[in-house]
């Protein structure tokens, strides 16, 4: 869709120089990428459909929101122009699109959401924060407000600038929920109901506990305690014993193994080779592997071709909720 003109994309601000990196691996040193905002790139030369591919692929992981720049301003104009402007990147008029809007300052982009939204309806255009085919971006920098306009399916997200927002309930045992909650939306996973799932490092039981909410059966492995809330589920069992200790003496086949322990790169994905003996053909594997060290890309990499001695990895990026962390996404071989 680019044709020839910039791509911006996200990344979060401590890794925009590990994603400048990968990039540049991708498409060559000569390519030029320009910083315009703390999350926020543009490159010009390869098409968003290439970029997106390669952020699919798992060759570019530090990327976590693509769309197509269609027009920069000193500030919005008025409605009329505006509309115009995105209407007329379109191959046929719509009847809804998907609007986005962030900023690098403090806020939400909430009044540019508001001024696109009223200028498509003006059009008889219908207006959603997401869920669209096509997605207008609307990124307000300190020199200048930049609109994007992308095909969600090249979008990595439909998310503004891959910013996930998930509610902070009081039914939320820890944090790290909001990491396996995002690889689930994000990659669009879709766990067996009824399935079996094992949980290593598990406490205080974060993602056990969204593991039941998608119908597994979960087998959570942690010497230490899990969140007095899960101790009443039936088809919640606390191995409080080591992943080494529990695979030793398990005999449950499970369809689903998650990891986010705090352990390095290598070691963690050596940790999911064991779980693969136990682990049913095509069984899917969701593992974060944790940052560190003067190289994380290349400790990621690293992690992932120790993956590949058992899986196909089908998915890795740094996500919104992900910290100094790539989440890794992986079908065990047939």
């Amino acid at each position: 869709m680019s044709g020839g003109r910039s791509v911006l994309f996200s990344a979060a601000a401590e890794s925009y120089e590990l994603a400048v990196r990968e990039i540049r691996g991708e498409f060559g040193r000569d390519v030029r990428v320009q910083r315009v905002g703390a999350e926020l790139g543009r490159v010009d030369g390869p098409s968003v459909e290439a970029f997106a591919a390669a952020c699919d692929a798992g060759r570019i992981m530090f990327v976590r929101h693509l769309t197509v720049e269609i027009a920069s301003f000193e500030e919005l104009p008025p409605e009329y122009e505006l509309a115009e402007v995105v209407l007329g990147e379109l191959p046929e008029y719509p009847k809804a699109l998907a609007v986005q809007a962030w900023t690098d300052a403090a806020g939400t982009g909430g009044s540019y959401y508001h001024r696109l939204e009223e200028a498509l309806a003006g059009r008889g255009v219908a207006v959603t924060r997401s869920g669209q085919e096509y997605v207008v971006s609307c990124f307000t920098g300190r020199k200048a407000v930049l609109l994007g306009l992308n095909r969600l399916a090249d979008s990595l997200s439909d998310w503004p600038g891959g910013r996930m927002r998930l509610a902070r309930g009081d039914e939320r045992v820890s944090r790290s929920e909001f990491k396996l909650e995002e690889a689930i939306a994000t990659f669009g996973l879709e766990l067996p109901q009824g399935g079996k799932a094992v949980d290593l490092g598990a406490s205080p039981g974060g993602w056990t506990r969204i593991l039941r909410l998608h119908g597994q059966e979960v087998w959570s492995v942690d010497p230490g305690s899990l969140d007095p809330r899960l101790r009443g589920d039936r088809r919640i069992h606390h191995e409080a014993t080591t992943a080494g200790r529990f695979f030793a003496a398990n005999r449950v086949r499970f369809d689903v193994a998650v990891n986010d322990m705090r352990m390095d790169q290598v070691t963690s994905a050596r940790m999911m080779l064991d779980a693969a003996a136990h682990l049913r053909r095509g069984g899917l594997a969701v593992v974060t592997l944790k940052g560190g060290g003067k190289n994380p890309l290349d400790g990621a990499r690293r992690g992932i071709e120790v993956l590949g001695e058992r899986y196909d990895v089908l998915h890795a990026r740094q996500l919104h909720h992900n910290r100094n962390e790539i989440t890794v996404v992986a079908r065990r071989h047939e």
